[in-house]
């Protein structure tokens, strides 16, 4: 029970995520916005490594695992986190949240190459699922231009997580570097490019306590620490209780964008969502239960 408590308190840690970036967005640039945030949080997790058994590991690194280790930095941090800041400023959060969702769909399909996972039945009714209840929710599809722009960078952010995860899960199946390593590498290596390349194009304004609230806040607490207790409830849960809990998240959010955002959802949008939640609960849940290792 306790396990249970404790990851749906990092749920809801995560899904207050999405309000104070929409909050901060009206200051902060995106991009520097989310370098700022996973720059901290890396510092916060560099201690972690400082471990005798860790650091020979990190030696023993081939230039081709350092390699996939870069790769992954940029593609889950650089891209993925910048273009999911960058939709924000665009969409609303309940509209990002959804697009984003689909990442577990897509995994699924690219598993099917990439990781010679087939999907069985189930998750292909799950996808079948969810594309109806994305359909649902956006119907009668029109877009104005912002939003629309907010939707490509969206699509370009599901493309690179979901190739990331299918990297992490790659090198994690090595088992050659224990996966907090793989998180403090490739977070420290992506959080650097995207902090860099984020001033470089948007620069970095003045910022206000506030602001510095906010990204601190986003950082040790909702990064560092949320990541750090998750894992922790991952040695007690089952896949099917973390997947089950882990999908609260669109619901959250949608919650919370209508207390603090006063993003309001019609009838027709919230059975979208079921739907669409229904069909990513199908595809998670059938995959971990036919044993294939998780990220």
């Amino acid at each position: 029970m306790r396990a249970i408590l404790q990851a749906l308190f990092v749920t809801v840690l995560w899904s207050t995520s999405w309000v104070l970036i929409k909050i901060g967005l009206r200051d902060i640039p995106a991009l520097p916005f989310a370098g700022l945030r996973y720059t901290l949080a890396f510092l916060c997790l560099l201690p972690f490594t400082i471990r005798p058994r860790l650091l020979v590991q990190l030696r023993s690194l081939s230039i081709s695992e350092w390699a996939r280790l870069t790769a992954l930095g940029l593609l889950f941090y650089a891209v993925t986190q910048g273009a999911q800041f960058l939709s924000l400023f665009y969409l609303p959060a309940v509209t990002t949240s959804l697009l984003l969702s689909f990442t577990t769909i897509l995994v699924g399909l690219l598993g099917i190459s990439t990781l010679g996972e087939r999907p069985t039945p189930v998750q292909w009714g799950g996808t079948g699922l969810y594309l109806m209840g994305v359909l649902v929710f956006f119907y009668p599809v029109s877009l104005p231009g912002a939003e629309l722009t907010g939707l490509t960078i969206a699509i370009v952010g599901v493309l690179a997580n979901a190739l990331s995860a299918i990297l992490g899960r790659h090198l994690n199946r090595n088992r050659q570097l224990e996966p907090i390593a793989v998180t403090i590498v490739s977070m420290g290596i992506g959080a650097l490019v995207l902090l860099i390349s984020g001033v470089a194009v948007q620069g970095l304004p003045r910022l206000t306590l506030m602001n510095w609230v906010i990204i601190m806040w986003l950082a040790v607490v909702n990064s560092a620490f949320a990541f750090t207790l998750w894992n922790r409830t991952l040695r007690t849960l089952s896949a099917m209780e973390s997947s089950i809990i882990n999908n609260t998240m669109l619901f959250q959010i949608a919650l919370l964008a209508w207390v603090f955002l006063a993003e309001g959802l019609i009838g027709r949008q919230v059975i979208g969502m079921i739907l669409a939640t229904l069909g990513t609960f199908a595809v998670q849940i059938r995959k971990r239960q036919s044993g294939s290792p998780s990220t």
